[in-house]
């Protein structure tokens, strides 16, 4: 029988926030937890809500590290100085004896995570999720980020867009591999009588039902979802849009749908619990994905999983999933509201589920068992690495 570990994930986020730093730390810690390993989280607190406290395995650790307001104290960067100082500490306390830390995506938190732990000569995998790429600036004439990326004894990536990316960046090193996004076992496919059930659980009266679950942010693009809907919903009474989600555009994506004439139509579900995504996902009829970037929408990969195929605009993830998935997964033009209109009238005109063989190869690609045996390998390999001087 192999030895537990000890693993510390790192992660600006966790739930109840519904990022996918977020929840992937949680997945491979309630795995891990479930085969004996001992399993620790270091996180700040949420920052998107707040749903009842997630269960969590082993100790969990939340530090409220907000910006100072004083643009005096951000010059002199001496927030950053305290907030570092406050993160190692929490180290110290939290991982000091751990046999790796799992850091999950970039920011002061992992950062300085990645510097205490080789400092102390602890392995580490490094986990990237998308913006750390797509917007990868190096800062002159240290950058943190870099130099936390090519300590990492491992690599992984939510995409291979996202691993090309980072090539083409000169980011290339040993150790990388792409690992993709899990799917929570809660999406499922239901058949007719279940999904006209769970409809009218939720309160949807209208028989097609169009879903987007992603944050109110500029990058989500809701705004041109809400006026390709306002086109297709023109005179019709058998269609609503759910979205789920919450951030800083609520309000003036209500009133966009208020000018639109479609606000009887729009529902604003707000910051929904997991299992209840899968609910809507299982129910809806297409969920759409118009976001103006995405490495790999693991929101989307929910909604295949749930029988429910997806419109997406041409980001990198949806191009990469339409690749794998085919017509399961449609792409249309970023920011094109007439194409992303044509596609949704043509998609409810004749609704239908998905493809038995995309259900396949999501059980092999992003199903449980194979993301874990993946995260498990990507352990061992570090660990058989860590010199046996440091081996406990």
């Amino acid at each position: 029988m192999t030895a537990a570990m000890r693993i510390c994930h790192v992660s600006p986020h966790l739930p109840p926030d519904q990022a996918a730093n977020a929840i992937l730390p949680a997945h491979l810690g309630r795995w891990a937890a479930a085969r004996g390993d001992d399993v620790r989280f270091l996180s700040l607190e949420p920052a998107q809500g707040s749903l009842a406290p997630a269960e969590l395995p082993g100790r969990v650790c939340r530090l409220p590290l907000r910006r100072s307001r004083s643009a005096a104290v951000r010059a002199l960067r001496l927030d950053t100085l305290t907030r570092t100082r406050t993160i190692a500490r929490a180290l110290d306390a939290h991982a000091r004896d751990a046999d790796l830390l799992h850091l999950h995506s970039n920011g002061l938190i992992v950062e300085v995570a990645a510097a205490w732990a080789h400092r102390r000569g602890l392995p580490v995998v490094l986990t990237l999720y998308g913006t750390e790429i797509w917007h990868y600036r190096p800062r002159w004439p240290i950058d943190p980020f870099t130099r936390a990326y090519r300590r990492a004894q491992e690599v992984t990536f939510y995409s291979q867009g996202l691993l090309d990316r980072a090539r083409t960046l000169g980011l290339d090193r040993q150790g990388l591999s792409v690992i993709y996004p899990p799917v929570d076992d809660a999406f499922v496919p239901l058949d007719a009588a279940q999904r006209a059930s769970l409809r009218q659980e939720l309160g949807i009266a209208e028989p097609r039902l169009v879903l987007n679950v992603k944050r109110l942010h500029e990058l989500a693009g809701q705004r041109f979802l809400i006026d390709a809907f306002a086109k297709v919903a023109r005179g019709r009474t058998d269609i609503r849009l759910v979205i789920c989600g919450t951030g800083p555009l609520r309000e003036s994506l209500e009133h966009r749908a208020e000018r639109a004439g479609v606000a009887r139509q729009v529902t604003f579900a707000g910051l929904v619990p997991n299992h209840d995504v899968a609910r809507y996902a299982a129910a809806a009829d297409l969920f759409v994905l118009p976001s103006l970037l995405e490495a790999l929408p693991t929101v989307a990969v929910e909604a295949l999983a749930a029988g429910t195929p997806v419109l997406s605009a041409d980001h990198p993830g949806g191009v990469e999933l339409h690749g794998l998935f085919g017509d399961d997964v449609a792409v249309v033009a970023r920011e094109d509201t007439d194409a992303l209109a044509a596609a949704l009238a043509d998609r409810l005109t004749s609704p239908r589920r998905v493809r038995p063989s995309t259900l396949d190869l999501l059980q092999a690609r992003f199903g449980r068992a194979a993301v874990d045996a993946a995260y498990l390998a990507v352990y061992r390999r570090v660990l058989a690495q860590r010199p046996a001087s440091l081996r406990q």
